[in-house]
């Protein structure tokens, strides 16, 4: 069978698409919870961002918890400036399908998002998430602050042994610093409440993480 091999390897800078100057126009609200859904957020909310496959599925993982005030879909640790859905499924843009998450951290902690990002993918996969294969749906945390890096790196350690233990393959997740993240087209934002039966995409490995 032909595998598209560009597509589950990282272009370089000089390959990727050259992309544009605006900024993708997306709506104000949230349309599960019609909280703002693009900055500035209120005071003494936190960000988090997320890969974890097919961002429609991940997306809704995120909304559905207390405490968490907004979610947005969209790309991020690429090369392509306001990169569209079509650009990004090439291959040629480098960026991640993610989620942002705006959180209140009295209410759930950022190792609680962690504990739910483990445990709604198989981080092993390196450039696929089960049928979706591609850059995109590459296993990423993408860090605030020190603290957050710290707790997804002690995370990662955690839920390596553990898969270590239950039989399956290195973790190929990536923990960087946050990059620019860009909005996804507005068809993409909560496309799962728009489409209670689209593809969701998501799976896991059965493991639980106790972080």
């Amino acid at each position: 069978m032909f595998v598209n091999d560009k597509k589950v390897k990282m272009p370089t800078p000089e390959q990727a698409l050259p992309g544009r100057l605006e900024a993708m126009a997306v709506p104000t609200r949230h349309f599960v919870n019609e909280h703002t859904l693009v900055p500035p957020y209120p005071e003494k909310l936190q960000l988090a961002l997320f890969g974890l496959g097919c961002f429609w599925g991940a997306e809704r993982k995120f909304w559905q918890q207390a405490g968490v005030f907004s979610t947005a879909v969209g790309y991020a640790a690429g090369f392509t400036p306001n990169p569209n859905y079509a650009e990004v499924c090439t291959g040629l843009t480098g960026h991640n399908e993610v989620v942002q998450v705006v959180f209140d951290p009295v209410t759930i902690s950022y190792q609680q998002l962690l504990k739910i990002f483990w445990e709604s993918h198989d981080p092993t996969q390196g450039m696929r998430q089960g049928n979706d294969r591609g850059t995109q749906y590459r296993s990423g945390i993408y860090v605030y602050t020190d603290q957050q890096r710290l707790l997804a790196e002690r995370s990662r350690e955690d839920y390596a042994r553990k898969l270590a233990a239950a039989g399956y393959s290195s973790i190929t997740t990536e923990i960087l610093t946050a990059p620019i993240f860009y909005f996804a087209e507005p068809e993409h934002q909560q496309y799962l409440a728009k489409n209670p039966h689209g593809y969701c995409g998501l799976g896991g490995t059965g493991v639980s993480c106790s972080i």
